[in-house]
Protein backbone atom coordinates (compact mmCIF):
# COMPACT_ATOMS: atom_id res chain seq x y z
CA UNK A 1 0.00 0.00 0.00
CA UNK A 2 0.80 3.62 -0.65
CA UNK A 3 0.74 6.84 0.77
CA UNK A 4 -1.73 8.90 -1.42
CA UNK A 5 0.33 12.07 -1.64
CA UNK A 6 -1.33 15.23 -2.88
CA UNK A 7 0.32 16.66 -5.93
CA UNK A 8 0.68 20.04 -3.96
CA UNK A 9 4.19 21.98 -3.95
CA UNK A 10 6.34 21.61 -0.41
CA UNK A 11 6.81 24.84 1.18
CA UNK A 12 9.13 26.63 -0.96
CA UNK A 13 12.89 25.84 0.45
CA UNK A 14 15.33 28.27 1.11
CA UNK A 15 18.28 26.37 1.62
CA UNK A 16 20.70 24.03 0.40
CA UNK A 17 20.01 20.35 1.05
CA UNK A 18 22.59 18.60 -1.61
CA UNK A 19 22.11 14.90 -2.81
CA UNK A 20 21.69 11.65 -0.71
CA UNK A 21 24.75 9.48 -1.59
CA UNK A 22 25.67 11.77 -4.42
CA UNK A 23 27.83 8.95 -5.99
CA UNK A 24 24.93 6.83 -7.16
CA UNK A 25 23.28 9.07 -9.42
CA UNK A 26 27.16 10.05 -10.50
CA UNK A 27 27.96 6.52 -11.87
CA UNK A 28 24.66 5.88 -13.09
CA UNK A 29 24.65 9.26 -15.46
CA UNK A 30 27.87 8.41 -16.19
CA UNK A 31 27.39 4.77 -17.76
CA UNK A 32 24.57 6.18 -19.42
CA UNK A 33 26.65 9.12 -21.11
CA UNK A 34 29.00 6.12 -21.67
CA UNK A 35 26.83 3.55 -23.25
CA UNK A 36 25.23 6.18 -25.55
CA UNK A 37 28.96 7.52 -26.76
CA UNK A 38 29.46 3.78 -27.61
CA UNK A 39 26.23 3.62 -29.19
CA UNK A 40 26.96 5.83 -31.37
CA UNK A 41 30.48 4.68 -31.77
CA UNK A 42 29.46 1.42 -32.70
CA UNK A 43 27.65 2.91 -35.91
CA UNK A 44 30.22 4.94 -36.91
CA UNK A 45 32.56 1.92 -36.55
CA UNK A 46 29.99 -0.22 -38.56
CA UNK A 47 28.84 -2.56 -35.60
CA UNK A 48 24.81 -1.82 -35.83
CA UNK A 49 24.26 -5.16 -33.77
CA UNK A 50 25.71 -3.06 -31.05
CA UNK A 51 23.92 0.03 -31.21
CA UNK A 52 20.73 -0.99 -29.98
CA UNK A 53 21.46 -2.70 -26.30
CA UNK A 54 24.07 0.69 -25.88
CA UNK A 55 21.01 3.42 -26.78
CA UNK A 56 18.85 1.40 -24.74
CA UNK A 57 21.14 0.39 -21.37
CA UNK A 58 22.27 4.19 -21.58
CA UNK A 59 18.76 5.44 -21.83
CA UNK A 60 17.65 3.29 -18.85
CA UNK A 61 20.64 4.89 -16.98
CA UNK A 62 20.10 7.98 -17.17
CA UNK A 63 16.50 8.03 -16.52
CA UNK A 64 17.48 6.52 -13.12
CA UNK A 65 19.62 9.26 -12.37
CA UNK A 66 16.96 11.21 -13.21
CA UNK A 67 14.44 9.30 -10.79
CA UNK A 68 17.43 9.67 -7.89
CA UNK A 69 18.10 13.32 -8.78
CA UNK A 70 14.05 13.89 -8.64
CA UNK A 71 13.72 11.50 -4.88
CA UNK A 72 16.65 14.07 -3.51
CA UNK A 73 15.83 16.78 -4.64
CA UNK A 74 12.29 17.07 -4.38
CA UNK A 75 10.34 14.12 -3.97
CA UNK A 76 10.88 13.38 -0.45
CA UNK A 77 10.37 16.85 0.61
CA UNK A 78 6.92 16.15 -0.73
CA UNK A 79 6.75 12.78 1.29
CA UNK A 80 7.85 13.71 4.31
CA UNK A 81 5.69 16.85 4.45
CA UNK A 82 2.51 14.21 4.29
CA UNK A 83 4.05 12.56 7.11
CA UNK A 84 4.96 14.98 9.27
CA UNK A 85 1.37 16.08 8.60
CA UNK A 86 0.10 12.79 9.80
CA UNK A 87 1.78 13.53 12.92
CA UNK A 88 -0.36 16.66 13.82
CA UNK A 89 1.40 18.40 15.86
CA UNK A 90 0.43 21.08 18.32
CA UNK A 91 3.84 23.03 17.37
CA UNK A 92 5.10 22.69 21.13
CA UNK A 93 6.72 19.05 20.63
CA UNK A 94 10.46 18.33 21.22
CA UNK A 95 11.21 16.01 17.74
CA UNK A 96 14.34 14.45 17.36
CA UNK A 97 15.91 13.85 13.71
CA UNK A 98 18.05 10.85 13.56
CA UNK A 99 20.75 11.32 10.56
CA UNK A 100 19.58 14.67 10.08
CA UNK A 101 22.37 15.60 7.67
CA UNK A 102 21.76 19.15 5.98
CA UNK A 103 18.14 19.35 7.56
CA UNK A 104 15.75 18.35 5.03
CA UNK A 105 13.76 16.89 7.27
CA UNK A 106 14.44 18.65 10.32
CA UNK A 107 14.08 21.79 9.62
CA UNK A 108 10.50 20.72 7.58
CA UNK A 109 9.43 19.46 11.11
CA UNK A 110 10.77 22.76 13.06
CA UNK A 111 8.46 24.93 10.86
CA UNK A 112 5.90 22.89 12.61
CA UNK A 113 7.32 23.96 15.96
CA UNK A 114 7.02 27.60 16.56
CA UNK A 115 7.34 26.54 20.39
CA UNK A 116 8.90 23.51 20.10
CA UNK A 117 12.74 22.24 19.30
CA UNK A 118 13.64 19.89 16.35
CA UNK A 119 17.44 17.88 17.28
CA UNK A 120 19.29 16.48 14.59
CA UNK A 121 21.79 13.91 15.41
CA UNK A 122 24.56 13.12 13.12
CA UNK A 123 27.86 12.21 12.21
CA UNK A 124 28.44 14.07 9.06
CA UNK A 125 29.69 11.79 6.76
CA UNK A 126 29.99 13.32 3.12
CA UNK A 127 29.46 9.65 1.49
CA UNK A 128 26.35 9.85 2.99
CA UNK A 129 24.94 13.30 1.42
CA UNK A 130 26.92 16.06 -0.12
CA UNK A 131 28.28 18.58 1.75
CA UNK A 132 27.38 17.21 5.04
CA UNK A 133 28.29 19.38 7.66
CA UNK A 134 26.57 21.02 10.39
CA UNK A 135 27.88 24.44 9.55
CA UNK A 136 25.87 24.06 6.22
CA UNK A 137 22.85 22.82 8.32
CA UNK A 138 23.04 26.07 10.39
CA UNK A 139 22.91 27.93 7.75
CA UNK A 140 19.98 26.41 6.02
CA UNK A 141 18.41 26.83 9.59
CA UNK A 142 18.87 30.42 9.15
CA UNK A 143 17.40 30.79 5.71
CA UNK A 144 14.49 28.97 6.77
CA UNK A 145 14.09 31.38 9.70
CA UNK A 146 14.01 28.58 12.25
CA UNK A 147 17.32 28.86 13.31
CA UNK A 148 16.56 29.45 16.72
CA UNK A 149 14.13 26.31 16.72
CA UNK A 150 16.74 23.78 16.04
CA UNK A 151 19.54 22.07 18.30
CA UNK A 152 22.35 20.24 16.18
CA UNK A 153 24.55 16.78 17.64
CA UNK A 154 27.28 14.89 17.06
CA UNK A 155 26.66 11.46 17.87
CA UNK A 156 25.94 7.99 16.49
CA UNK A 157 22.31 7.01 16.60
CA UNK A 158 23.30 3.91 18.32
CA UNK A 159 24.63 5.77 21.50
CA UNK A 160 22.15 8.59 21.82
CA UNK A 161 23.69 11.40 24.32
CA UNK A 162 19.65 11.81 24.91
CA UNK A 163 17.87 10.87 28.77
CA UNK A 164 15.04 7.99 28.52
CA UNK A 165 11.72 9.12 27.36
CA UNK A 166 13.01 13.05 25.97
CA UNK A 167 11.15 13.36 22.68
CA UNK A 168 7.54 13.26 21.88
CA UNK A 169 8.40 12.07 18.29
CA UNK A 170 11.43 10.52 16.64
CA UNK A 171 11.85 10.93 12.95
CA UNK A 172 14.42 9.42 10.29
CA UNK A 173 15.00 9.37 6.64
CA UNK A 174 17.31 7.16 4.98
CA UNK A 175 19.61 7.26 7.87
CA UNK A 176 19.96 3.95 9.72
CA UNK A 177 20.53 1.50 6.87
CA UNK A 178 24.38 3.74 6.66
CA UNK A 179 24.71 1.05 9.74
CA UNK A 180 26.57 -1.45 8.21
CA UNK A 181 25.62 -4.54 10.83
CA UNK A 182 22.63 -5.76 11.67
CA UNK A 183 22.95 -5.73 15.15
CA UNK A 184 24.11 -1.96 14.74
CA UNK A 185 20.80 -1.26 13.19
CA UNK A 186 18.48 -3.16 16.00
CA UNK A 187 20.32 -1.19 18.70
CA UNK A 188 19.66 2.21 16.79
CA UNK A 189 15.92 1.35 16.67
CA UNK A 190 15.83 0.30 20.66
CA UNK A 191 17.73 3.88 21.58
CA UNK A 192 15.17 5.46 18.81
CA UNK A 193 12.23 3.83 21.34
CA UNK A 194 14.28 4.62 24.60
CA UNK A 195 14.12 8.51 24.00
CA UNK A 196 10.82 8.23 22.55
CA UNK A 197 8.08 9.64 25.78
CA UNK A 198 5.25 7.21 26.25
CA UNK A 199 2.45 7.92 23.82
CA UNK A 200 5.39 9.38 21.08
CA UNK A 201 5.31 8.18 17.87
CA UNK A 202 8.17 7.03 15.94
CA UNK A 203 8.13 6.99 12.07
CA UNK A 204 11.34 5.91 9.68
CA UNK A 205 11.46 5.68 6.32
CA UNK A 206 14.61 3.77 4.14
CA UNK A 207 14.87 1.70 1.70
CA UNK A 208 16.17 -1.66 3.13
CA UNK A 209 15.65 -3.96 6.31
CA UNK A 210 12.18 -2.00 6.57
CA UNK A 211 11.19 -5.67 7.27
CA UNK A 212 13.22 -6.23 10.36
CA UNK A 213 12.21 -2.51 11.75
CA UNK A 214 8.94 -3.66 11.72
CA UNK A 215 9.54 -6.88 13.86
CA UNK A 216 11.93 -4.83 16.17
CA UNK A 217 9.15 -2.31 17.18
CA UNK A 218 6.73 -5.34 17.82
CA UNK A 219 9.45 -6.92 20.20
CA UNK A 220 9.53 -3.49 22.01
CA UNK A 221 6.28 -3.06 22.46
CA UNK A 222 5.11 -0.05 20.24
CA UNK A 223 1.25 -0.23 18.95
CA UNK A 224 -0.43 1.50 15.98
CA UNK A 225 3.00 0.25 14.26
CA UNK A 226 2.57 0.46 10.18
CA UNK A 227 4.77 -0.45 7.08
CA UNK A 228 3.97 0.81 4.11
CA UNK A 229 5.22 2.36 0.76
CA UNK A 230 5.55 6.35 -0.19
CA UNK A 231 4.99 5.75 -4.22
CA UNK A 232 7.49 6.93 -6.99
CA UNK A 233 8.24 10.01 -5.49
CA UNK A 234 10.60 8.24 -3.22
CA UNK A 235 12.08 5.62 -5.73
CA UNK A 236 15.96 5.63 -6.10
CA UNK A 237 16.44 5.05 -9.56
CA UNK A 238 13.34 2.93 -10.29
CA UNK A 239 10.68 0.72 -8.49
CA UNK A 240 13.47 -1.70 -7.34
CA UNK A 241 14.73 0.39 -5.52
CA UNK A 242 11.52 2.33 -3.27
CA UNK A 243 11.09 3.84 0.01
CA UNK A 244 9.29 2.33 2.61
CA UNK A 245 8.02 3.92 6.20
CA UNK A 246 7.77 2.28 9.41
CA UNK A 247 6.12 3.55 12.15
CA UNK A 248 4.73 2.93 15.68
CA UNK A 249 3.69 4.94 19.13
CA UNK A 250 5.27 3.75 22.30
CA UNK A 251 2.88 2.76 25.19
CA UNK A 252 1.54 4.93 27.63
Amino acid sequence: MSYDIASRPSARRQGKYGVDAPYVPAIYGAAGTALLAWGVIALALGIPAAAPWAFSYGCLALMAAGLYMYATRRGKFVVWDKLLDDLALRGDESILDLGCGRGAVLLTAARRLPEGRAHGVDLWRSQDQSGNDPAVTERNAQAEGVADRIELHTADMTRLPFEDGTFDAVVSSLAIHNISDSAGRTTAIEEAVRVLRPGGRLVIADIRNTRRYHADLQRLGLHSITRRGVGARMWWTGPWMPTTVVSGTKPT
